[in-house]
């Protein structure tokens, strides 16, 4: 219990004693009604002349007298608050006010022998000010009827935040000593300081290099602290920026006026930020670790205490910033390579570890590159293990240039390193990674005055397909590297030795495409469509090829979705259209005059902007008539968004034909036909392969044609390789066909032998 001070003591004893006084009165039956009177009289003048804080209640009409004394507690004039037990109510915390009528009503029913609480009040002002009161009662009558209660109200606010100052002081102790995280200490030390001092604000900002970084600042906007984390320090960089930099104490009065925040005053001042005082925070030796700032909503430079505050708050959390870096840096001697600055071997176990188990549970794929420089002892045996060194930093620089952004790569040992190739489709990724990290390495670097070129061989194994868990991926991948190594070193190996084929040769048609595409060596070769009733061409379809002098001839499948890949489609794809288009008019010009020209588009450059502008181009560079040429999309591309419509709309308008290629095999063809305005519908091969034994097949092929002519498009079959096949789609009653059976695809010059033939006799 909190200590009586002398003034109390006095007072209470005073008051006892009219209390005994009137409590003897009241005894005596026969006492004068003045002398009665005359006893209360002189109780109430006593209680009410005091000078500290009295209340009188009258419990009969709830009237209580506020001693002016009381009023000021609270930010009062005498004039003010009304004499009711409702302006107690009003003042009173709600959390408190429960329990001090309880208590109060125990004490008149006689449950209690005394009456003594601590509560809360709201000051005037705005805050809370803590209340200790003690009451007597005051009796009348032979029954000793309690009429009053009479009491005191002491200010122990300060002696109240001295106790919440040392719990909260002792709980940071203890988060301190049970190592809680950084953030939620800077947290409890702000508040711990703001409980103190009505209206300020805390914040610690921890320096890192140069750079500001948030630590902790319950009350203050995230607005503002998002706006000053990593902001750079100087010399006039607000207060803590200042602080920071000049390693000493800065103290603003008014931030709207203080040269240091005339940057920063424009953030500030929105929030109500008026002053603001910062210490810098050091670590044992003196090191600026980062400051310490308190924020006041008026002008004002710190009083006696507050400065004394601020020193110790930015002490404090001086101890929590070095216990973290302290941690952070054992946490990088235990996970990070001292050499190469790239993850240790424990930090990549456990890596892989929570990778695996992620990727478990999402159903994912990662690849795992085992990399081992080649020849790497001779470096350190010719040029020393400077030189050695030297070369593993320049290595890992390298190797983190290969990576994505996503990837995770690390040193295990000597001259191997691994690196986690993230979120893999297919094989081709890794292997992606891995063919970057061969031509980077082996770029030339200057050793020990030596110009020296550096190899290495790599081993790649995927999860789950090489392992099920880290060590089964882990062996599989050094499996691989040892087949790198056996096969000649400077490459690299899958664990199985068909991808590594198969990486390879798409490797090669990578490096020889670029240039066959730029220098326009590929061709054309032209295969024709026949109307079905007359048997006569009507147009032909342009297709690619590639005669390699190293490869041979290169799929179409392989080099256009590489194309697709390393972003050479468009040019290919205007050296086609402009090639068969020219190619169209010769022909024209020669007489064949009733020849339509088709060109496969990709999906990918058909949705394009400048796709539209590169037709026009076409048909004034090659003056082809718009209704002579036919684009085809395969199906994929066809979807019922604004801008795929806008684009089937503007072709139409300008005369081309279009056509929707490998239909049937996709998924939003019949969706979206009712909203494209589009010629022809090629039927899959698919479907053609199989009508003539399949029932379904040839019931789908029926149903294909017949929905294409309801919607006004003729219909194209694809892969007639039969007579028998040519002949059903006759009687199925499609408008025309393409496939072996007529023509393989033959070059310009053999195509005006194929012109006058009749392919239906």
């Amino acid at each position: 219990m909190t200590k009586i001070s002398d003034k109390e003591i006095l007072l209470l004893r005073e008051i006892e004693q009219l209390q005994s006084d009137l409590a003897a009165v009241n005894r005596t039956k026969e006492v004068p009604t003045m002398q009665l009177f005359n006893s209360e009289e002189r109780f109430a003048l006593a209680m009410r002349g005091a000078s500290d804080g009295l209340w009188d209640w009258d419990l009969a009409t709830d009237e209580v007298y506020y001693s002016p004394r009381w009023k000021s507690m609270l930010g009062y004039e005498e004039g003010e608050l009304a004499n009711s037990l409702n302006t107690w109510t009003a003042m009173v915390h709600p959390e408190d006010k429960g329990f001090v009528l309880k208590k109060a009503q125990q004490y008149i029913s006689g449950e209690i022998d005394s009456f003594e609480v601590e509560m809360r009040m709201s000051h005037k002002e705005g805050h809370e000010v803590f209340v200790r009161s003690r009451a007597f009662k005051v009796t009348r009558g032979s029954n000793c009827e309690t009429v009053r209660l009479i009491g005191t109200h002491v200010d122990v606010t300060r002696q109240k935040k001295a106790e919440l100052f040392d719990k909260r002081n002792t709980k940071i102790l203890e988060m301190i000593a049970k190592g809680k995280p950084a953030s939620e200490i800077y947290n409890e030390i702000a508040l711990m300081y703001e409980e103190r001092h009505v209206g300020l604000r805390c914040s610690m900002l921890e320096l890192e290099g140069s750079k500001l970084l948030h630590g902790g600042a319950p009350s203050l906007p995230k607005e503002y602290c998002k706006a000053v984390h990593g902001l750079e320090n100087g010399p006039e960089v607000g207060s803590c920026g200042t602080s920071t930099y000049t390693g000493k104490r800065i103290l603003v009065e008014n931030i709207a006026t203080d040269p240091k925040w005339v940057n920063l005053k424009d953030i500030a001042l929105p929030f109500g930020m008026r002053c603001c005082w910062s210490e810098p925070i050091k670590n044992s030796s003196g090191k600026v670790l980062g400051a310490f700032g308190m924020y006041y909503n008026h002008t004002a430079l710190p009083s006696e205490e507050e400065s004394n505050d601020l020193i110790s708050a930015a002490r404090l959390a001086g101890i929590v910033m070095e216990r973290e870096q302290n941690q952070k840096r054992i946490r990088e001697l235990a996970f990070t390579d001292e050499l190469t600055r790239l993850s240790s071997r424990n930090h990549f176990y456990l890596n892989i570890e929570n990778l695996v188990k992620k990727c478990a549970r999402n159903q994912r794929k990662f690849g795992l590159l085992y990399i081992d420089l080649d020849d790497f002892k001779n470096v350190n045996d010719s040029l020393g293990h400077d030189a050695g060194d030297l070369l593993l930093k320049q290595v890992a620089q390298r190797l983190k240039e290969a990576c994505r952004e996503v990837d995770y790569i690390a040193r295990l040992s000597g001259d191997e390193f691994a690196i986690a190739v993230y979120d893999v489709v297919d094989e081709y990724s890794a292997s992606h990674v891995a063919q970057r990290c061969l031509e980077l390495i082996s770029k030339p670097v200057e050793l020990a005055g030596r110009k020296f070129t550096p190899a290495c061989s790599i081993g790649i194994a995927h999860y789950p397909d090489d392992g099920t868990d880290l060590q089964a991926v882990l062996k599989a991948a050094d499996t691989a590297l040892y087949a790198a190594k056996e096969l000649g070193k400077n490459r690299y190996s899958f664990y199985n030795q068909e991808l590594t084929d198969r990486a390879e040769y798409r490797f090669k048609v990578e490096q020889y495409l670029r240039e066959a595409i730029e220098k326009q060596q590929l061709s054309l070769v032209y295969q024709p469509k026949i109307d079905i009733n007359s048997g006569k061409i009507i147009s032909v379809e342009a297709l690619c090829r590639w005669d390699h002098p190293q490869l041979g001839q290169v799929s179409p499948v392989d080099f256009i979705s590489m194309a697709e890949q390393i972003g050479m489609i468009k040019p290919l794809t205007e050296w086609v259209l402009k090639s068969a288009c020219h190619q169209a008019m010769l022909w024209r010009k020669a007489g064949f005059s009733a020849i339509r020209m088709a060109v496969n588009i990709s999906p990918s450059h058909f949705l394009e902007s400048d796709f539209i502008p590169l037709i026009k181009e076409t048909i004034q560079e090659t003056g082809i008539l718009p209704s002579d040429l036919e684009l085809e999309v395969t199906e994929g591309v066809v979807q019922t968004s604004q801008e795929n419509l806008a684009i089937f709309e503007h072709l139409k308008a300008l005369g081309i034909l279009l056509a929707i290629d490998d239909f049937g095999v996709g998924y939003s063809s019949f969706a979206s036909l009712k909203h494209l305005n589009v010629d022809f519908l090629k039927i899959d091969k698919y479907f053609i392969n199989d009508m003539l034994t399949d029932n379904k097949a040839k019931l789908l092929v029926a149903s294909m044609i017949e929905m294409g002519h309801n919607l006004g498009h003729e219909v194209t079959a694809e892969g007639i390789e039969h007579k028998e096949q040519f002949s059903l789609l006759q009687t199925l009653g499609c408008d025309s066909a393409q496939g072996f059976f007529f023509s393989k695809p033959v070059s310009a010059k053999q195509m005006p032998t194929l012109f006058d033939r009749n392919f239906a006799e």
